[in-house]
């Protein structure tokens, strides 16, 4: 099996999945979750620990911030590197004109490592709750038409790999 036999079967798998033109509570669901793992959303996220909690989530949200930063740093450069284009779609359109490339995924990559570091770090409830939602975002994301599967599980793995070296460096 060849590279564009794998890529037709990621384009039909991913089809499969689509539910961004499809109205409904499980479009709308996905569009929450699809957004949950926006990097605004955890910028002010972190923020917010940082102003109000205590020690143990200062720490915490320094540690994952820099975390995240630290894995843009390496996905921005590989996306503009491999340059696939987005599935088509209306939905996602700033998603789109600011970051035309999907391989891999950003979110995936930055849920899964979120939830590695609470794993680690805790607390416990936390990481259970992030180990739920991280994989749903990932779903989401091809559920709403802005990547396919195998961008997930690209930037899933890379998420893998950023907590291990994350927790090594920490």
């Amino acid at each position: 099996m060849n590279l564009s036999h794998l890529l037709e079967l990621d384009a039909r798998l991913s089809a499969q999945l689509r539910v961004a033109e499809r109205p409904g509570i499980l479009r709308t669901l996905a569009a929450i979750l699809a957004h949950s793992g926006d990097s605004w959303f955890w910028w002010a996220g972190l923020a917010l620990l940082w102003w109000r909690g205590d020690a143990f989530w200062r720490a915490w949200a320094l540690t994952v911030l820099i975390s995240i930063i630290a894995l843009a740093v390496f996905v921005l450069p590989v996306k503009f590197l491999i340059r696939r284009r987005r599935p088509e779609g209306e939905w996602g359109a700033l998603y789109r004109a600011t970051d035309p490339h999907s391989f891999p995924s950003g979110h995936a990559a930055r849920v899964i490592l979120i939830a590695i570091l609470a794993t680690n770090f805790g607390p416990g409830w936390l990481a259970a709750l992030l180990w739920v939602w991280a994989p749903l975002v990932a779903l989401a994301r091809v559920a709403m038409g802005v990547h396919y599967v195998s961008d997930v599980v690209a930037g899933g793995a890379l998420g893998i790999l950023a907590g291990v070296i994350a927790l090594q460096v920490r």
